[in-house]
């Protein structure tokens, strides 16, 4: 394996030393940043389309990426790109469906939406399954990966380099805010991309081109659609239950839909959103098929490899030149970091508005904005006392904690979809299918534990595929929506205002906010979002 050269830590060292520039300047710039909660938490609300998509990739791309679906793709072939190539046409979803009723309300928040369309009941429900899922998962697994990235590609200890991402991470959060973690995303996807084509490229070449790789690998490899029974990634469960859990992450998460409420109107988030969905086609080509690339390499003796999570990290330092590859690795370290920017701006955002604000109704600007420097500074230090207890986390821990966000997604999914799409649906059948998306979701995790000792139905219950369970799970909570809505009285039409399609005239009541679309950015988006379905179309084709 190779070592670092001295010029590459140089090259480390200045990239990060550029990506800390970028920090300070973006957020020195606008006085806003540190004074208004627009500035800090939304940018100021006028990020152009390129760093909006940029920002819905990078803040997207963590440690599933880096390490998960590399070694995926090494262990099981390209299917596991399915949940890639989805959210394309997922983020279409977003920019066309939801993006007008979120940036007319002028919500910070999704759980602010979620008050305004139903309750404030249903504002608290997602405001504290968002922050505790955050904690438990999104942070512990990206100080998690970060740590193994550090000590795989960089040869140093684990516990030092997740001490290292995230004090790095918190401290430009902190001092520039949103404003800062967009543009440094943005420098972050560009290496990203950059390098990842580079190991792909490389990697194809020591293995002899593509029909190499093709004589290389097992049967079936490079097929994206699965039989139904496979255990993972079935088709009928790709077909069906994938999509619920990208409206879910991609439309109504805050990690996510933060960077299109930053944009400067609805036809730069829906454009940032497009552009995003373009980017998403992207991690099937560099990120899993380098992980089937690595799989022949290691199969034909050219590249020693461990593990299969190991696939990716290890192709970087075996194959790169010295100076590239210590410009690659500070990438990859960086998206890890842009990561957790992106959580860490969007757990305190969630903190100082729906908690804080809910609490202190009358605090000031600058306040608020002092709340959610701390709020971040506190996540920071949840983030150091982790690391110790993490050594204690099983694999199989592990796995489980990413599983959570599988069975909370679906109730939410349905009432953010519903409740745009039908007036009719009010707060308390929002309250009823929450309620009872949250015990049939608890219900299946504490089962998964015991699985082995139960029987009949419940064994069903516990081991039915997750993407299946997701479209059972769906479907009883859209039907208790529907059926307590039904029961009790509507909402009236003037607390609706601009909030579902029915009554989209407008924008919702107290905004004062009306954003119009412009005729000819909404006919080339048409354009580009055809483009878009069809790229998926191709790819779909070519590895059906």
């Amino acid at each position: 394996m190779n070592q670092l050269a001295s010029l590459d830590w140089v090259v480390i060292a200045l990239y990060f030393a550029a990506i800390f520039g970028v920090a300070w300047w973006v957020a020195g710039r606008k006085k806003d940043t540190h004074e208004s909660t627009a500035g800090y938490f939304l940018a100021g609300r006028n990020v152009g389309w390129f760093v909006v998509g940029t920002a819905l990739f990078a803040s997207n791309i963590g440690s599933e990426h880096l390490v998960g679906l590399a070694g995926t793709g090494y262990d099981s072939g390209v299917a596991v790109g399915q949940f890639e190539v989805l959210a394309s046409l997922i983020l279409l979803i977003l920019g066309w469906l939801f993006v007008p009723f979120y940036l007319r309300s002028s919500v910070y928040t999704m759980p602010e939406f979620l008050e305004r369309r139903y309750s404030p009941a249903a504002r608290w429900y997602l405001a504290v399954i968002s922050i505790i899922g955050y904690v438990l998962t999104k942070i512990s697994v990206t100080l998690y990966a970060g740590g193994i990235v550090y000590e795989v590609l960089l040869g140093g200890n684990f516990w030092t380099g997740a001490l290292i991402i995230v004090v790095a991470t918190g401290i430009y959060t902190v001092l520039g805010g949103l404003r800062a973690v967009l543009y440094t995303e943005m420098l972050q996807t560009i290496m990203l991309i950059g390098g990842a084509i580079l190991v792909t490229v490389i990697g194809l070449v020591k293995l002899g081109g593509v029909s190499a790789l093709m004589a290389a690998s097992e049967p079936g490899t490079f097929d994206m659609w699965q039989p139904m029974d496979h255990p993972s990634f079935p088709w009928t469960g790709i077909l069906f239950g994938a999509p619920i859990l990208g409206v879910w992450y991609w439309c109504t998460d805050q990690f996510i839909v933060q960077r299109v409420l930053s944009a400067n109107g609805i036809d730069h988030a829906r454009r940032g959103t497009i552009f995003g969905g373009f980017l998403k086609i992207l991690p099937l080509f560099i990120f899993v098929i380098p992980g089937v690339v690595a799989a022949a390499l290691a199969k034909t003796g050219q590249l020693e490899i461990a593990r299969a999570d190991h696939a990716l990290p290890e192709m970087i330092r075996s194959l790169l030149p010295i100076g590239i590859r210590g410009l690659v690795m500070a990438g990859f370290l960086a998206a890890l970091m842009s990561s957790l920017a992106a959580v860490f701006n969007s757990c305190s955002t969630l903190i100082t508005w729906d908690v804080y604000r809910k609490i202190r109704p009358d605090a000031s600007e600058r306040r608020l904005v002092v709340v959610g420097k701390l709020s971040t500074l506190a996540l920071v230090g949840f983030g150091l006392l982790w690391i110790p207890l993490m050594k204690h986390i099983s694999g199989q821990l592990y796995v489980y904690l990413q599983s959570v966000q599988a069975y909370i997604s679906p109730p939410i999914a349905a009432v953010f979809l519903l409740g745009i799409f039908w007036k009719r649906v009010n707060s308390a059948g929002a309250i009823a299918s929450l309620g009872t998306g949250f015990v049939l979701g608890a219900a299946r995790l504490i089962l998964e534990l015991t699985k082995d000792s139960t029987s009949g139905w419940l064994f069903w219950y516990a081991d039915i595929n997750f993407l299946h369970f997701a479209v059972f799970l769906f479907a009883i909570c859209t039907g208790v929506l529907i059926a307590v809505s039904l029961l009790t009285p509507a909402e009236p039409d003037e607390k609706l205002a601009g909030l579902t399609f029915a009554t989209a005239t407008g924008g919702a009541p107290g905004t004062g906010r009306e954003l119009r679309s412009s005729p000819a950015w909404r006919r080339r988006d048409r354009y580009l979002s055809i483009l878009l379905v069809v790229m998926v179309a191709l790819v779909w084709l070519v590895f059906r």
